[in-house]
């Protein structure tokens, strides 16, 4: 096994928590379970890695089983990256072809390796239709630099595409290409929609967050339903209240439904305005440049968040349409401009 190879399996399972390490090494699915039986994993963890590489220059690992332990870790810690939505499109009066998962990777593969003489390029299919894409970069000069890579989630027979942010934004034109000729469509666009949780960002492109979930339209009387409002409430509450209280519920209800949202950690609003005064002379209603503004709202979760403002009272119901789109509009990042 070359000592790059090595250093690159040694690195990778350092960053693998102990509670973790049985399970990944299990789902990378290169050592067999007699050889992970060999392994006292209760030891320290710099004797387990010393004896898993062993192991793995047993068997000869190569450059590629690497890069699929690195996979699997990521997939693990889908969160510590920051991903993007790309979506795809196909040409007027293009019909949907098959799928063939061989031919894909060869194609994107061959495309990537054309135009860059140093690449690499693993895949690990999984469950749902979706494929794994590993790339690391290099240079006509420079070998790939294997600990900075992008990753690619692709769903077979879709149009939608999750890149992990990068700081190597100069190769994206090409991965886009890679994507578009290897999938078959005809042009790609970067959605303004991005999150750390790839699992909601798929929920809400393939629009599956309702799906599983309890409806505003259930015939199940409101007074019935866990909403946050106590049916056993005290008598000394004034009837106004109530009927505001359950009028709050039902609008968030029936804007956010039962279901648990998606989780995004922001939302982004730039707003561009041209000055508007009755004054004449003002030195701003002068000004060509429109005003910009830019308003952020984060939250672990926001979109738990903005459905809680309401019955919580800290805001009034219904909230703006700007704040409750997201998922039907499938962005969260938005330009308003004057129309």
């Amino acid at each position: 096994m070359d000592e790059t190879v090595a250093e690159f399996i040694k690195r990778t399972i350092l960053k693998i928590p102990m509670n973790e390490l049985t399970t990944i090494l299990k789902a990378w699915d290169f050592l067999s379970e007699n050889q992970l039986q060999t392994v006292n994993f209760r030891q320290r963890k710099e004797s387990v890695v010393q004896h898993l590489i062993r192991l793995c220059e047993e068997k000869r690992a190569s450059l590629n089983d690497a890069a699929l332990l690195d996979i699997v870790y990521t997939q693990f810690h889908q969160h510590q990256k920051v991903w993007d939505v790309f979506q795809m499109s196909k040409g007027p009066g293009e019909d949907v072809d098959l799928f063939d998962m061989k031919q894909f990777k060869n194609a994107f593969k061959k495309i990537l390796q054309r135009a860059l003489k140093n690449v690499t390029v693993s895949f690990r299919e999984t469950e749902e239709n979706a494929i794994w894409i590993r790339i690391a970069w290099g240079t006509q000069y420079t070998k790939p630099n294997q600990y900075k890579p992008t990753y690619v989630v692709y769903y077979s027979q879709t149009p939608y595409a999750f890149k992990s942010s990068s700081t190597l934004r100069r190769n994206t034109p090409l991965l886009g290409q890679a994507l578009t000729i290897a999938s078959k469509h005809h042009q790609i666009v970067k959605m303004d929609l991005r999150s750390r949780y790839l699992d909601s960002l798929k929920a809400i492109v393939f629009k599956q967050y309702n799906q599983t979930f309890e409806t505003h339209n259930s015939t199940t009387p409101l007074q019935e339903r866990s909403l946050g409002l106590d049916i056993n409430m005290d008598s000394r509450i004034i009837h106004e209240n109530k009927v505001e209280k359950e009028r709050v519920q039902r609008i968030t209800q029936e804007t956010f439904g039962d279901y648990s949202q998606p989780q995004l950690e922001f939302a982004q609003y730039k707003l561009e305005t041209k000055f508007k005064s009755d004054l004449n002379g003002s030195i701003l209603a002068e000004r060509e440049e429109p005003l910009r503004c830019l308003i952020k709202f984060s939250s672990p979760h926001l979109l738990e968040a903005l459905k809680s403002l309401a019955p919580a009272g800290i805001a009034d119901a219904p909230l703006s349409p700007l704040l409750t789109c997201i998922p039907n509009k499938r962005k969260n990042y938005f330009k308003i401009r004057d129309k």
